[in-house]
């Protein structure tokens, strides 16, 4: 198949979109499909080489979000049909579509072309977040209008499905997201690491992703003010200045990727999430997949990624002292952080990239077959 893939986001952003694109694709090319990408500009895009990756990737000019220069919305032009429709694709694939997607979806309607979308995020709560100039409403009825031009919309919760369907999304399929087993591993555990993070022996409890408003990531100041404990932050964002200054004796290691990244996960003793909207939450897999309790909201993705007292604990949203209770407690027994730990680890065995890649296929057949879609399977 010919798969044109457009997405709000792609490489080198850093976030669970671009992530999903980039796997998505590979996994294409590797099954023999012939994926193209269409994604906004990066900041500097004229400087930078021409992506060298095994499929073509169509660059469309964009502009910084506002309140949020390091995220760009790409803008609709000639540029997006022409690579849109040269592609010539048996199916159309929008990746967490409101700008750039939107465009697609119509041009995908006036030619006749199968469109699956996948809702990845929870735009109405960032409008909210970021004061762009639409409300929630705005934005529900905007993705609507997309999300029911689309012959399927692919969801990675049951969460979101029912925000979906409480706001009149149809045609709705869960399909969840992948993690890579191998690279984040338990094995990657390193004592120099931990010696330099830790070096009078604290509990690291670490949050690994974007450092936006929208994350909560200050409500971990709770967290740190707990005996024998020391927070470690991973990633970027507008917000890290004033994280800087809110949790003083953490440590902010940036953005990290690949091994240097799995051995930081391994390295930790608890795995801590504070965004109350997340559609999934991969960085919760990962910590699984590294043998790491997890502390999350119960809200969103995480109440699908987190059993409590298994893998992990669920507190309520926003409630800073909630969120220390529950590291504290885990803080406190390393016994219980073991059990929790090869519980996750155990939980990913059948949520491979590959798995998930085909069981995407299997959406892409179905609708060139003209298969109804009417349903949600959950398991």
């Amino acid at each position: 198949m010919r798969i044109a893939i457009v997405t709000e986001s792609f490489a080198p952003d850093v976030n669970g979109v671009a992530h999903s694109v980039v796997r998505t694709a590979e996994h294409l090319v590797a099954r023999g499909h012939e994926p193209m990408v269409i994604a906004p500009s990066p900041p500097g895009a004229r400087r930078r080489p021409v992506d060298r990756l095994p499929y073509p990737v169509v660059r469309i000019p964009s502009v910084p979000l506002p309140r949020y220069q390091g995220f760009r919305l790409g803008m609709p032009s000639v540029r997006l049909a022409e690579a849109l429709l040269g592609h010539a694709p048996d199916v159309v694939h929008l990746a967490s579509p409101f700008v750039l997607g939107a465009r697609a979806a119509t041009l995908a309607r006036r030619h006749g072309l199968p469109t699956v979308a996948v809702y990845q995020t929870d735009v109405a709560s960032y409008a909210r977040a970021y004061r762009v100039g639409w409300g929630e409403a705005a934005a529900w009825r905007r993705l609507r209008e997309i999300h029911n031009s689309a012959q399927r919309t692919l969801v990675p919760s049951t969460r979101s499905a029912a925000d979906l369907i409480a706001n009149g999304v149809q045609r709705i399929w869960l399909w969840r997201r992948g993690v890579d087993a191998e690279r984040f591993h338990p094995d990657k555990r390193c004592a120099g690491l931990r010696r330099a993070l830790a070096p009078r022996g604290e509990i690291l409890v670490g949050y690994v992703g974007r450092l936006a408003p929208e994350k909560r990531v200050e409500l971990l100041s709770t967290v740190a003010r707990l005996p024998g404990v020391r927070i470690v932050v991973v990633g970027d964002g507008p917000a890290r200045r004033q994280l800087e200054k809110a949790l003083p004796e953490a440590r902010f290691l940036g953005v990290q990727h690949g091994e240097a990244l799995a051995r930081l996960y391994a390295s930790l003793d608890i795995f801590v999430h504070t965004g109350p909207h997340e559609t999934f939450g991969q960085t919760l897999q990962e910590a699984a997949a590294s043998g790491l309790p997890v502390v999350a909201p119960a809200s969103g993705g995480p109440v699908d990624l987190v059993e409590p007292g298994v893998t992990g604990l669920l507190v309520p949203p926003g409630d800073a002292d909630a969120l220390a209770g529950a590291v504290a407690t885990l803080a406190s027994d390393a016994r219980r952080r073991t059990e929790y730990g090869a519980a996750g680890r155990a939980a990913i065995g059948r949520r491979s990239w590959t798995a998930i890649g085909d069981e995407l296929i299997g959406h892409y057949q179905a609708v060139l077959a003209g298969v109804p879609a009417g349903g949600l399977p959950v398991p």
